[in-house]
């Protein structure tokens, strides 16, 4: 299935409540699993990987199964791996061909470390995994934190549960995607457990998950920065910006809402109200661009896009954790801002380097999303340009923002569906 997108006018005006931090959801929902104390969590987000990860949780309790599948979800593979290896019983946890493609043996090597119980079922280091769950006797292990920060994250969310709490040495690199272990650190803080983060050591002592005495017996859920950042690329390539998207807050533990000062240098300027952003439009004036995306990688496809739409030749680094995501980002977005006339050179597979050799007019821009819903929501907002944009394989937003194409419609993107 093909979706064509287009919009009558080159202006962006409206309203959406933006979808739920995945992020934060899926972080949320471990403490929920690990915590004593009953509370619930308050708008979760709809994204298929959330989803994925409640329902097993809770199929773990009322109806135990030998053998889980999380799909192509990647943040559910590596949270419920350490979540499971603190959980008697065995189970095996397997996803799609790509996930099975990607590596998880820092994390069951640091599991290991603790005295957890892993074995690889098919290809050493990488997914499935069987897990006989067990109390972790260790309380000090080693990793690479330059693969994936969930690396890191998933440690962090089972370790005040240990019986000597848990030290975590980073060796090797230093850590990418670093506002996420902040933000891991920070919800730890929300439910009373606090660790010690020097150096490139991280120190969490045994300490029980509990809710404040001040609050209510819920976690609300912020919406999520990394689907605000497409709505910046449509306000940076429209002509006319007054738009509204609520639930964002300006205290954010979300590193992608470095959006609001990355989308300036594009003219899209961000104003806090009550329960969410304003966006309006200015000039652009930038005539190059530079910026390092390891703390925030996952806008790094939508920056692309935007760069080489508006004609403005940059240097990104810092993609080092793109080749092992849902695709090879780097590869993907070479192959298809090439149909924008736009050179991208990959160095080192952690740099672009992006060179617009004059878009024109785009009548019709068909799009390859290789199974990745950044790729889709990234390119999607060309269509404010006037022209067409083409995405094969539409239906691969549910991972993150299943809502992302009725938002579109219900602000005056027509979506045409082509069987």
């Amino acid at each position: 299935m093909r979706y064509k997108i287009s919009h009558p006018s080159k202006e962006l005006r409206g309203r959406i409540h933006l979808t739920a931090s995945k992020s934060e959801s899926n972080r949320a929902l471990i403490i929920q699993a690990v915590c004593k104390e009953d509370f619930s969590v308050v708008n979760l987000a709809e994204a298929e990987d959330t989803q994925t990860l409640q329902r097993i949780l809770e199929t773990d309790i009322v109806n135990p199964q030998n053998t889980y599948d999380v799909g192509p979800a990647g943040t559910t593979i590596r949270f419920l791996t350490a979540y499971f290896a603190t959980v008697p019983g065995e189970r095996i946890l397997t996803g799609s061909e790509r996930m099975q493609k990607r590596p998880i043996k820092p994390l069951v090597d640091a599991l290991l470390q603790l005295g957890g119980q892993i074995e690889y079922v098919e290809k050493s280091g990488f997914p499935p995994v069987k897990i006989r769950g067990a109390s972790l006797k260790g309380n000090e292990v080693t990793i690479d934190p330059s693969v994936s920060s969930q690396f890191v994250t998933s440690l962090l969310l089972i370790a005040p549960a240990l019986p000597h709490g848990l030290t975590i040495r980073f060796e090797g690199g230093k850590p990418v995607s670093h506002p996420y272990i902040n933000m891991t650190l920070k919800m730890m803080e929300h439910f009373n457990v606090y660790g010690q983060y020097q150096d490139n050591c991280i120190s969490v002592s045994n300490q029980h998950y509990s809710l404040r005495e001040a609050e209510s017996n819920e976690y609300v859920v912020e919406s999520d920065w990394s689907a605000a950042s497409y709505w910046y690329a449509i306000s940076a390539l429209a002509t006319e910006v007054d738009f509204t998207l609520m639930g964002l807050r300006p205290d954010s533990l979300q590193g992608d809402s470095v959006v609001t000062q990355l989308f300036e240098f594009f003219g899209v300027h961000t104003e806090f109200i009550e329960g969410g952003i304003r966006l309006t439009k200015e000039k652009v004036n930038a005539e190059n661009f530079a910026y390092n995306f390891s703390d925030c990688p996952d806008i790094a496809q939508t920056l692309a896009v935007v760069v080489s739409a508006l004609g403005i030749p940059s240097l990104f680094n810092g993609l080092e954790t793109l080749t092992i995501k849902e695709t090879n980002r780097l590869q993907a977005l070479k192959n298809e801002l090439a149909k924008m006339k736009t050179r991208v050179e990959i160095a080192n597979s952690n740099i672009l380097e992006i060179t617009p050799e004059g878009v024109g007019n785009l009548p019709s821009l068909p799009i390859e999303t290789y199974d990745d819903h950044r790729m889709a929501m990234s390119f999607a907002p060309l269509a404010i340009l006037g022209g067409i944009v083409e995405i094969k394989d539409p239906a691969v937003v549910r991972k993150s923002y299943p809502n992302f194409w009725n938002d579109l419609k219900s602000v005056g993107f027509v979506i045409e569906e082509i069987i």
